[in-house]
């Protein structure tokens, strides 16, 4: 595996969304977090605006690890029922629109009680930037939709190999296999075959899977744009201690993991 140095994220909460496709009264998610929705976090946390460069940001690699993929849920919004004219909807064209249309439907669709970690990769400076921008954000970050919060900190810290150490880090599972190893997916913007030796008949991850969109070009709200690139997959088996459960026993296990690799102040012991 090719040594890089990168930021580690945590992206967990009770509901994430990550549109892929979102139109008018339908907003889907991609099952994993899109290269969009990160930079857009990232943007968020360093207090850019809408129409603001992102160019820097968008020179970043991703690489998303899913610990638990989450579950599918559909969520019913009605909004302008039961309001006076005057405050229903109002259109393109700048009317209200009639009572009998008043009410709209939208169709949104989350992840629930999902779980991944992603690695970042890119220029040092731009990465360094982004790290202070995590631990002090400008505005709050989300988890793809404003509706989602991260259940805690999105930023595990600055690693040297960090791509090892996304394969390496504790998983946020129960283990319930008995088998001795665990299936776990893997998504990236470029070849995963550097993530770990081949396993026999198994795709190594060096060839795209497929295309997505989520490439942003412009966040402005008036011209948004986004360009397709390759989507790479790969599913590694990795040791089935490495799950480590949901709740305390999870987080006790992340903090022994990470401690060993934490920047320590000035003068403290080794």
């Amino acid at each position: 595996m090719s040594s890089e140095s990168g930021l580690l994220l945590r992206l967990a909460g009770p509901l994430q969304s990550w549109g892929e496709r979102s139109k008018f009264n339908e907003r889907d998610t991609a099952p994993f977090p899109t290269r969009s929705g990160v930079i857009g976090l990232l943007a968020c946390a360093l207090g850019r605006r809408r129409g603001d460069d992102i160019a820097d940001l968008a020179r970043l690699s991703l690489t998303v690890r899913a610990d638990r993929p989450g579950v599918l849920l559909r969520d019913l919004h009605t909004v302008g029922g039961g309001l006076p004219a005057r405050r229903t909807v109002t259109t393109a064209e700048g009317k209200k629109r009639p009572a009998a249309a008043a009410t709209l439907l939208s169709h949104r669709h989350y992840l629930a009680d999902a779980v991944f970690a992603a690695a970042l990769t890119g220029p040092g400076d731009v990465l360094a930037a982004c790290a202070a921008a995590l631990r002090e954000p400008f505005w709050p970050p989300y988890l793809g939709r404003r509706s989602c919060p991260p259940e805690g900190p999105v930023l595990l810290g600055e690693f040297d190999d960090v791509r090892r150490h996304l394969v390496e880090l504790p998983l946020a599972r129960v283990r319930r296999e008995t088998a001795a190893t665990v299936p776990v997916l893997f998504h990236g913007d470029r070849s995963l075959a550097d993530l770990a030796p081949a396993e026999p008949d198994a795709p190594d991850g060096s060839e795209a899977a497929g295309q997505v969109n989520d490439q942003p070009l412009d966040f402005h709200q008036h011209r948004r744009a986004y360009r397709s690139r390759s989507r790479y997959q790969r599913t590694l088996h990795l040791p089935a201690d490495r799950c480590h459960g949901l709740g305390i026993a999870y987080l006790k296990a992340l903090t022994a993991y990470l401690a060993p690799h934490s920047p320590r102040p000035e003068g403290s012991p080794a």
